[in-house]
């Protein structure tokens, strides 16, 4: 980012490896529609030869003198997310908030991103995790926060079993949203959407009935759909800050909502009072930001080891050269009808 509205090339000094630290040079990377927000609505202010990025995949080259888990030479999942896992936050339980709100998301944020020769990992010990060899490179990018944030979503809206859900917005991270509330437990699995190829993956992660914008508001379809109850259970992975208004309306007393949605512009949200029960309705809104950290990466590569989860299929694009990482981020902003997710891989 040269700039808002702005992108091209820049060099930079490799990055100094401190004694946690790790050095990374990246064999996948995937760019992602925050990268868009960033760029193009100016989501997190004006930046200047901010380096872009935070999915990937790389190969350790340099650590620190205290690291003990990793040597160079190993292949590994860089989180999107990298706490400070010493701070107050990470001991209260929120370490995506090291720091500060949102402290823990320090790639193209508070830091240069992963769209580099060189990549800098703090505390690599608790930030980063081994690739399984059984996974390629260009699926365990995904593992970097697609994965985590989609199956995130079905934490916060607190997804239990025989839950009916509506999942707003199936692009790659809804799709992860999608399957995650299905691992949790959901029965009926809305899912709101018009691409086809989005919507043939989201039927084989477990969606029930695709609900389309086009048809009217999406609240008096699920409505229709649930004979007048609505949903137990609403993830929001999509549309904007009206959406939150569809959301409250079609959902039932006492469920929740948990919002995985990049907010990029706007000052307020929506909320309808009546819909809300004038204020005392049980319904909750939950919102966070996908956790990183080790053992959360190790846990989501054995899902995709065991078969529980295939990102494979959020892949539509690929590219070969780090050169091509332009042309990748370029796809997500244009959001071509048979995009989910380009990859790039890099070749040594």
């Amino acid at each position: 980012m040269l700039g808002l509205d702005k992108t091209g090339w820049i060099e930079k000094p490799r990055p100094t490896c401190g004694p946690l630290d790790a050095i990374v040079r990246p064999l996948a990377l995937a760019p992602c529609t925050s990268d868009i927000h960033t760029v193009w609505e100016g989501a997190i202010g004006d930046r200047h030869n901010l380096v872009l990025g935070h999915e990937g995949v790389g190969e350790v080259v340099e650590v620190g003198d205290m690291v003990k888990v990793f040597k160079p030479g190993d292949r590994v999942i860089m989180p999107a997310i990298t706490p400070d896992w010493g701070s107050l936050e990470a001991q209260s339980g929120y370490s995506v908030h090291s720091g500060g709100m949102l402290g823990g998301w320090k790639f193209s944020n508070s830091k240069d991103g992963v769209f580099a020769e060189f990549i800098h990992i703090n505390e690599a010990d608790a930030n980063l995790a081994l690739l399984p060899d059984g996974i390629e490179p260009e699926t365990g990018a995904m593992l970097s926060d697609m994965v985590p944030t989609g199956l995130h979503g079905s934490e916060l809206a607190g997804v239990k079993y025989g839950d009916d859900v509506c999942v707003i917005g199936i692009g790659p991270v809804g799709l992860m949203a999608v399957r995650g509330a299905v691992l949790r437990g959901a029965a009926n699995l809305f899912a709101v959407g018009t691409r086809p190829n989005c919507v043939q993956v989201a039927r084989s992660f477990g969606a029930t009935d695709i609900i389309s914008y086009k048809e009217g508001p999406l609240h008096d379809q699920i409505l229709d759909r649930t004979n007048g109850k609505g949903v137990d259970r609403v993830i929001i992975a999509g549309g904007d800050n009206d959406t939150f208004d569809t959301a409250i309306r079609m959902l039932k007393p006492g469920g929740a909502i948990g919002n995985i949605n990049y907010l990029g512009s706007g000052d307020y949200i929506k909320i309808p009072r009546e819909a809300w029960g004038v204020g005392m309705g049980h319904k909750t809104i939950h919102g966070g930001l996908m956790p990183g950290g080790r053992l959360r990466m190790e846990k989501l590569a054995q899902l995709v080891l065991t078969g529980r989860v295939d990102p494979s299929q959020l892949i539509t694009h690929r590219f070969e050269g780090l050169e091509h990482v332009e042309d990748a981020v370029m796809l997500m902003k244009d959001k071509p009808a048979d995009l989910i997710k380009p990859v790039v891989s890099i070749r040594y």
